[in-house]
């Protein structure tokens, strides 16, 4: 991989954790995330005045943007419905697992090709973002509903990654982006309307959180965005699409850093040690050729 596409997803990955960070333990997660959502609207928009670029050059690969979007809509159904059902500690690993969906869906529909070493280090990423999160004694079949809707976010998120990997071929980032959440603010708010609890008027649901946190929320947007620019443009400037998502993993080990600073999360000592694991898999698919 290119050192300057490597650097790109890196810095993407050191971003992502803060929207999680600013976000967790929000008193209304529909709202957070339908708000994110909608600021990226309006930032994707400017975004898009400012370079002058043609929206209209995004219909050839609308197919494209369509799974892209509903790729990431497919992600927040499964992160959402687990996180209400689930430990989050025993399946975000399976969420986090979409490096394999990619690899292997990859090889089967695009007819993409990866070398021994490049796996070697996917592989070893994996490995180390597996057991950063997993807890020793939880079972994963435990609740079968539960571990679908799991594997339906890291289906989700592989799916997107494809998506839009192809469509960067063709497409500047901006324009996927307006294209994107432009189709994905309706789908969400019809979805988290569906998810409302019985007895919650539906603006109080959908908007409440403005009114107690909206710093939070237009800085995770922010933060949010940036980061997945970054990925677009890697896949612009040729970066393989497996090796960008397991370089993204890299976000892991500072989610655990920064949960464990920040919000005085138990265990990061003994986390850290399989963090060496993950990188040294990024170091082998950033020199893998």
């Amino acid at each position: 991989m290119e050192l300057t596409v490597a650097g790109i997803v890196l810095l993407a990955a050191s971003i992502h954790p803060f929207r999680d960070l600013v976000l967790k333990g929000t008193v209304f997660p529909e709202a957070a995330y339908l708000g994110v959502i909608l600021v990226w609207v309006l930032i994707a928009v400017i975004h898009a005045l400012v370079l002058g670029v043609d929206l209209v050059s995004g219909l050839p690969v609308l197919p494209l943007i369509l799974i892209s979007t509903a790729g990431l809509m497919f992600y927040y159904i499964g992160i959402l419905t687990t996180l209400k059902t689930g430990d989050l500690s025993v399946y975000y690993p399976i969420i986090r697992a979409a490096p394999l969906f990619i690899v292997f869906f990859g090889w089967l529909i695009l007819g993409q090709r990866y070398g021994h070493v490049m796996l070697g280090g996917v592989a070893l990423v994996m490995v180390g973002a597996f057991f950063l999160q997993y807890r020793k004694g939880s079972k994963l079949l435990q609740h079968p509903a539960t571990f679908f809707t799991a594997t339906l976010a890291m289906a989700g998120m592989g799916t997107q990654s494809l998506a839009d990997s192809e469509a960067m071929k063709v497409i500047e980032p901006v324009v996927l982006l307006v294209w994107g959440y432009m189709f994905l603010a309706p789908a969400c708010g019809i979805f988290f309307i569906i998810r409302k609890p019985a007895g919650r008027p539906v603006l109080e649901h959908l908007f409440g959180g403005w009114r107690k946190t909206p710093m939070r929320y237009l800085s995770a947007a922010v933060t949010s965005y940036l980061s997945y620019y970054l990925i677009l443009l890697s896949y612009q400037w040729g970066g393989n699409v497996a090796a960008v998502n397991s370089l993204r993993q890299v976000s892991i080990p500072l989610s655990v850093i920064l949960g464990g600073y920040f919000l005085k999360e138990a265990n990061t000592g003994s986390r850290l040690a399989w963090a060496l694991v993950l990188a040294a898999g990024v170091v082998v698919i950033i020199f893998a050729r």
